[in-house]
């Protein structure tokens, strides 16, 4: 199930800016409509006019820059009250999320009774207008949720057929498929899949999938933010500072280690208590840095003596404490939360340096040598060892030409191992000038091992360079060739010699 927003954009300048929501309004990037209200699209304004050309056929038109921050940030109340409703939401963009629909549904008797719900939800929550659509899978559910129809199970691929091939929104392969005849996602997705990666490409495979009404990926759920508050509860009240202090201690630990263990630091404390008279005490604490245990301790125990030995008895809690509880207010992710190669603390990675240096002024610079990602076409040319302490900055690593496609391979071996690669048949499997393979590869023999049967290959990937001098070229073409086993291997071939060049985690 698909929940769209219609014209979020537009909603969310509404909302943040306080536009008038009967108003004509446009949102507007690089000086192009990207979005607009009914009341603009009434006076002839449509997505993509120019500024001026939009304000001409529109003269009270406002105009709106765009602003994605903005459109998330208001979002954010629309998903929440979609939370209350349903579990497991995956934003998608601002104005769209979408969830599995099987468990609203059996809750609320039906995919229409629950889409129903949710919408009903999001209006009287947020004021905001929302339409939901069901399909089999994300995409296509977008499209439904634009028609506000439920697509019964099964029946996606029949619901996309008839649609003009331009909703997959690839312009470059939407024209090269309409040159082709190709006119709606139903004609696309009876083309063989493995003819529509081979001709077109990756992108294009995944377009595939959408139209024949699969997804490209798995539903990704947004997980609601964890409950950091950590609390204890007395069996007696309790009015001496010191005991509270100790339990304040442990509170204190147990939050750290909490926000810790998923990459959070503190940046303001909220200390709450409960009286044995049931009066609720509450005060925020902030602090400039980042609040370890120790000073989350410290203001605890200072809030406490604060309340409990307070000069004025009508400030002074009557009962003494029965419930003790803190709250991380404001929380932001820190990376040095995360224990690094060399441990958690700035101590530790100032021992490492030091030691590096020894080694380096007994053996040399060169001694010790750190990885530097920069540009290149193969996986050994895509790293440079530079000496400890030297600048680390990456060099340029703009996409070049020929370079292999994701993912990166996790090992290069220093020395490409010999092989031989034969087809089902047996003979030896050899790629022409053009680029032509001989035959698909089956077996593949490293070295004097037994030969390997390949169970999946792709490729290949060229090659050429330096050719303007004979002496230095290098032709090769490479392939990625999966084994039996589950390991993966990026394979190169030059001059009729093949080679093992690294290996996929």
């Amino acid at each position: 199930m698909l929940v769209w927003c219609p014209d979020w954009p537009v909603t969310a300048a509404g909302i943040e800016l306080g536009v008038p929501g009967p108003a004509p309004v446009a949102v507007l990037r690089g000086n192009r409509v990207v979005a607009c209200s009914p009341a603009a699209r009434a006076d002839g304004v449509t997505e993509g006019l120019r500024r001026r050309e939009a304000q001409g056929r529109c003269p009270e038109l406002v105009v709106v820059a765009d602003d994605p921050a903005r459109d998330a940030r208001a979002f954010e109340p629309v998903l929440v009250a979609v939370e209350q409703v349903v579990a497991g939401v995956m934003a998608i963009t601002p104005g769209v999320c979408a969830f599995a629909a099987r468990g609203p549904a059996r809750y609320f008797g039906g995919e229409q009774p629950a889409a129903e719900r949710v919408v009903e939800q999001i209006a009287q929550e947020c004021g905001v207008e929302a339409q939901a659509g069901v399909a089999d899978g994300v995409f296509a559910a977008g499209l439904a949720a634009r028609a506000g129809r439920i697509v019964p199970p099964g029946q996606t691929p029949g619901f996309l057929a008839g649609r003009d091939i331009g909703t997959l929104e690839r312009p470059e392969l939407t024209d090269r498929l309409r040159r082709l005849g190709i006119r709606t996602l139903g004609d696309f997705a009876a083309l063989p899949a493995g003819d529509v990666l081979a001709r077109f490409g990756f992108d294009a495979a995944l377009s595939h999938r959408l139209a024949a009404g699969a997804d490209e990926r798995p539903l990704a759920v947004r997980r609601p933010p964890p409950d950091l508050a950590v609390s204890e509860e007395f069996e007696e009240p309790v009015d001496r500072v010191d005991r509270l202090a100790f339990a304040a201690r442990s509170l204190a630990q147990r939050l750290h280690a909490r926000l810790t263990g998923h990459g959070l630091a503190c940046t303001r404390l909220e200390i709450d208590a409960v009286t044995g008279s049931g009066q609720e005490l509450c005060r925020t604490w902030r602090h400039d840095g980042l609040l370890t245990a120790a000073a989350i301790t410290d203001r605890v125990r200072w809030q406490l003596e604060g309340w409990l030995t307070s000069r004025r008895d009508q400030a002074r809690p009557a009962g003494g404490i029965r419930r003790l509880r803190l709250v991380p207010d404001g929380v932001l992710a820190h990376a040095g939360q995360q224990p690094g190669l060399w441990g958690g603390s700035g101590e530790g990675r100032a021992r490492a340096h030091r030691a590096l240096a020894r080694v380096q002024g007994l053996l040399g610079p060169e001694s010790v040598l750190t990885a530097v990602l920069r540009g290149g076409r193969s996986p050994a040319d895509q790293v440079r060892l530079v000496p400890w302490g030297e600048e680390r900055e990456p060099a340029d690593r703009a996409p070049w030409p020929g370079r292999l496609p994701a993912p990166a391979p996790a090992t290069v071996l220093p020395e490409p191992a010999p092989a031989t690669v034969h087809d089902a048949g047996g003979r030896p499997v050899t790629v022409s000038a053009r680029l032509s393979v001989s035959a698909a590869p089956a077996w593949l023999t490293v070295r004097d091992h037994p030969p390997e049967r390949i169970s999946g290959w792709a490729g290949p990937w060229p090659v050429h360079e330096r050719w303007w001098a004979p002496s230095e070229a290098r032709r090769q073409a490479r392939f990625q060739v999966r084994l039996t086993d589950g390991r993966a291997l990026l394979l190169g071939q030059s001059a009729g010699r093949w080679t093992v060049e690294a290996v996929y985690d």
